[in-house]
Protein backbone atom coordinates (compact mmCIF):
# COMPACT_ATOMS: atom_id res chain seq x y z
CA UNK A 1 0.00 0.00 0.00
CA UNK A 2 2.93 2.45 0.82
CA UNK A 3 4.28 1.62 -2.91
CA UNK A 4 1.70 2.37 -5.15
CA UNK A 5 1.15 1.33 -8.70
CA UNK A 6 3.10 1.60 -11.51
CA UNK A 7 2.34 2.29 -15.31
CA UNK A 8 4.50 -0.77 -16.93
CA UNK A 9 3.10 -0.05 -20.81
CA UNK A 10 5.78 0.20 -23.06
CA UNK A 11 8.48 -1.41 -20.98
CA UNK A 12 9.60 -4.82 -22.20
CA UNK A 13 8.99 -7.72 -20.45
CA UNK A 14 12.52 -8.46 -19.90
CA UNK A 15 13.76 -4.69 -18.24
CA UNK A 16 10.02 -5.07 -15.78
CA UNK A 17 11.50 -6.38 -13.19
CA UNK A 18 14.83 -3.80 -13.09
CA UNK A 19 12.28 -0.82 -13.50
CA UNK A 20 10.03 -2.20 -10.80
CA UNK A 21 12.86 -2.53 -8.51
CA UNK A 22 14.33 1.08 -9.01
CA UNK A 23 10.73 2.26 -8.33
CA UNK A 24 10.69 0.36 -5.23
CA UNK A 25 13.83 1.23 -4.69
CA UNK A 26 13.08 4.52 -3.90
CA UNK A 27 10.60 4.17 -0.27
CA UNK A 28 12.14 0.38 0.56
CA UNK A 29 15.71 -0.89 0.42
CA UNK A 30 16.97 -4.36 1.27
CA UNK A 31 14.00 -6.12 -0.20
CA UNK A 32 13.26 -9.22 -2.41
CA UNK A 33 11.07 -8.35 -5.84
CA UNK A 34 9.78 -11.21 -7.80
CA UNK A 35 7.76 -10.55 -10.99
CA UNK A 36 5.48 -12.57 -12.81
CA UNK A 37 3.55 -12.08 -16.07
CA UNK A 38 0.09 -13.10 -16.23
CA UNK A 39 -1.79 -14.12 -19.62
CA UNK A 40 -2.68 -11.04 -21.28
CA UNK A 41 -6.33 -10.30 -22.18
CA UNK A 42 -7.70 -10.38 -25.31
CA UNK A 43 -10.65 -8.85 -27.59
CA UNK A 44 -13.27 -10.61 -29.14
CA UNK A 45 -13.45 -9.73 -32.75
CA UNK A 46 -16.41 -10.65 -35.37
CA UNK A 47 -14.62 -10.65 -39.46
CA UNK A 48 -17.53 -11.12 -41.84
CA UNK A 49 -17.94 -10.48 -45.26
CA UNK A 50 -15.67 -11.30 -48.95
CA UNK A 51 -12.71 -12.33 -46.28
CA UNK A 52 -10.36 -15.39 -47.35
CA UNK A 53 -11.53 -16.12 -43.41
CA UNK A 54 -13.95 -15.10 -41.79
CA UNK A 55 -15.27 -15.83 -37.97
CA UNK A 56 -14.88 -14.90 -34.67
CA UNK A 57 -10.92 -14.25 -33.41
CA UNK A 58 -9.56 -13.51 -30.42
CA UNK A 59 -6.82 -11.05 -30.64
CA UNK A 60 -4.41 -9.08 -28.46
CA UNK A 61 -5.86 -6.80 -26.66
CA UNK A 62 -3.51 -3.80 -28.02
CA UNK A 63 -4.72 -5.23 -31.94
CA UNK A 64 -5.70 -2.54 -34.59
CA UNK A 65 -7.76 -2.94 -37.36
CA UNK A 66 -5.03 -4.24 -39.68
CA UNK A 67 -4.24 -6.97 -36.99
CA UNK A 68 -7.69 -8.13 -37.53
CA UNK A 69 -7.45 -7.96 -41.59
CA UNK A 70 -4.14 -10.49 -41.38
CA UNK A 71 -5.95 -12.53 -38.95
CA UNK A 72 -8.61 -12.98 -41.63
CA UNK A 73 -6.23 -13.53 -43.99
CA UNK A 74 -6.84 -10.23 -45.85
CA UNK A 75 -10.03 -10.12 -48.57
CA UNK A 76 -11.06 -12.94 -50.77
CA UNK A 77 -10.91 -12.71 -54.76
CA UNK A 78 -13.83 -10.78 -54.48
CA UNK A 79 -13.34 -8.68 -51.46
CA UNK A 80 -12.26 -5.21 -51.30
CA UNK A 81 -9.00 -3.82 -49.74
CA UNK A 82 -9.75 -0.15 -50.28
CA UNK A 83 -12.81 -0.61 -48.23
CA UNK A 84 -12.53 -2.11 -45.16
CA UNK A 85 -15.51 -1.24 -42.36
CA UNK A 86 -14.62 -1.31 -38.58
CA UNK A 87 -17.87 -0.92 -36.38
CA UNK A 88 -18.60 -0.88 -32.74
CA UNK A 89 -21.90 -0.62 -31.07
CA UNK A 90 -23.81 -0.21 -34.30
CA UNK A 91 -21.40 2.80 -35.55
CA UNK A 92 -18.80 3.02 -38.25
CA UNK A 93 -15.72 3.56 -35.95
CA UNK A 94 -13.30 3.64 -39.08
CA UNK A 95 -13.16 3.12 -42.99
CA UNK A 96 -10.01 1.75 -43.73
CA UNK A 97 -8.21 1.92 -47.34
CA UNK A 98 -5.30 -0.71 -47.12
CA UNK A 99 -3.46 0.35 -49.84
CA UNK A 100 -3.10 3.77 -47.87
CA UNK A 101 -1.43 1.84 -45.83
CA UNK A 102 0.79 -0.43 -48.33
CA UNK A 103 1.75 2.33 -50.41
CA UNK A 104 2.16 5.50 -48.44
CA UNK A 105 2.67 4.13 -45.36
CA UNK A 106 -0.93 5.82 -44.17
CA UNK A 107 -2.23 3.99 -40.93
CA UNK A 108 -4.34 7.07 -39.86
CA UNK A 109 -7.61 4.91 -40.40
CA UNK A 110 -6.02 2.30 -38.63
CA UNK A 111 -7.94 2.29 -34.97
CA UNK A 112 -7.41 -0.06 -31.86
CA UNK A 113 -10.26 -2.82 -31.62
CA UNK A 114 -12.17 -3.31 -28.86
CA UNK A 115 -14.49 -6.64 -27.26
CA UNK A 116 -17.37 -7.38 -29.78
CA UNK A 117 -15.68 -4.94 -32.76
CA UNK A 118 -17.17 -6.00 -36.15
CA UNK A 119 -14.63 -5.81 -38.61
CA UNK A 120 -16.94 -6.09 -42.53
CA UNK A 121 -14.78 -6.84 -45.57
CA UNK A 122 -16.70 -4.99 -48.40
CA UNK A 123 -17.20 -6.26 -51.82
CA UNK A 124 -14.23 -5.04 -54.55
CA UNK A 125 -14.60 -2.30 -56.36
CA UNK A 126 -13.62 -1.48 -60.19
CA UNK A 127 -10.61 -2.99 -60.93
CA UNK A 128 -7.68 -2.80 -63.51
CA UNK A 129 -4.80 -4.79 -64.51
CA UNK A 130 -1.41 -3.67 -65.12
CA UNK A 131 1.24 -5.86 -66.78
CA UNK A 132 4.68 -5.83 -69.26
CA UNK A 133 7.14 -3.94 -68.45
CA UNK A 134 6.32 -3.19 -64.68
CA UNK A 135 8.09 -4.44 -61.14
CA UNK A 136 4.73 -4.45 -59.71
CA UNK A 137 2.39 -6.61 -62.51
CA UNK A 138 -1.17 -7.05 -60.67
CA UNK A 139 -4.48 -6.82 -60.62
CA UNK A 140 -5.50 -3.10 -58.96
CA UNK A 141 -8.74 -2.31 -56.90
CA UNK A 142 -9.67 1.29 -58.11
CA UNK A 143 -10.69 3.90 -55.61
CA UNK A 144 -13.26 5.37 -57.81
CA UNK A 145 -14.75 4.18 -61.30
CA UNK A 146 -12.28 6.26 -62.67
CA UNK A 147 -8.89 7.09 -61.45
CA UNK A 148 -5.47 8.31 -63.46
CA UNK A 149 -2.48 6.24 -64.64
CA UNK A 150 -0.23 8.12 -62.71
CA UNK A 151 -2.15 6.91 -59.50
CA UNK A 152 -2.15 3.05 -60.99
CA UNK A 153 1.59 3.45 -61.09
CA UNK A 154 1.69 4.78 -57.96
CA UNK A 155 0.32 1.76 -56.54
CA UNK A 156 2.85 -0.46 -58.74
CA UNK A 157 5.84 1.25 -57.25
CA UNK A 158 6.00 3.03 -60.66
CA UNK A 159 7.06 2.05 -63.89
CA UNK A 160 10.26 0.16 -64.65
CA UNK A 161 13.42 1.55 -65.87
CA UNK A 162 12.82 -0.92 -68.80
CA UNK A 163 9.24 0.21 -69.49
CA UNK A 164 8.91 2.34 -72.86
CA UNK A 165 7.31 5.57 -71.88
CA UNK A 166 7.01 6.71 -75.44
CA UNK A 167 4.78 3.71 -75.97
CA UNK A 168 2.05 2.95 -74.07
CA UNK A 169 -0.99 0.85 -74.03
CA UNK A 170 -4.42 0.79 -72.63
CA UNK A 171 -7.14 -1.42 -72.86
CA UNK A 172 -10.44 -0.56 -72.14
CA UNK A 173 -13.52 -3.38 -72.46
CA UNK A 174 -16.89 -1.86 -72.75
CA UNK A 175 -19.31 -4.16 -72.06
CA UNK A 176 -22.38 -2.10 -72.50
CA UNK A 177 -20.82 -2.09 -76.47
CA UNK A 178 -22.95 -4.36 -79.19
CA UNK A 179 -19.50 -4.05 -81.40
CA UNK A 180 -16.33 -3.69 -80.49
CA UNK A 181 -16.33 -4.16 -77.23
CA UNK A 182 -12.49 -3.92 -76.72
CA UNK A 183 -10.72 -0.41 -76.85
CA UNK A 184 -6.92 -0.04 -77.69
CA UNK A 185 -5.22 3.50 -76.88
CA UNK A 186 -1.68 4.53 -77.38
CA UNK A 187 -0.20 7.06 -76.08
CA UNK A 188 2.99 8.39 -74.13
CA UNK A 189 3.56 8.46 -70.90
CA UNK A 190 4.45 11.71 -69.43
CA UNK A 191 3.68 14.28 -66.75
Amino acid sequence: PKVGSFTVAGIKASALENHLRAQIGRLFTNFNLNVTMGQLRGVKVFVVGPAVKPGVYNLASQSSLLSAVVAAGGPAAQGSMRNVILRRDGRIVSVLDVYDFLVQGDNSRDVQLAAGDVVVFRPAGPRVALTGATDTAAIFELKAQEESVRELLAYAGGASVLANRQRVHLERIDPKQVRAKRFVEEFQLDT
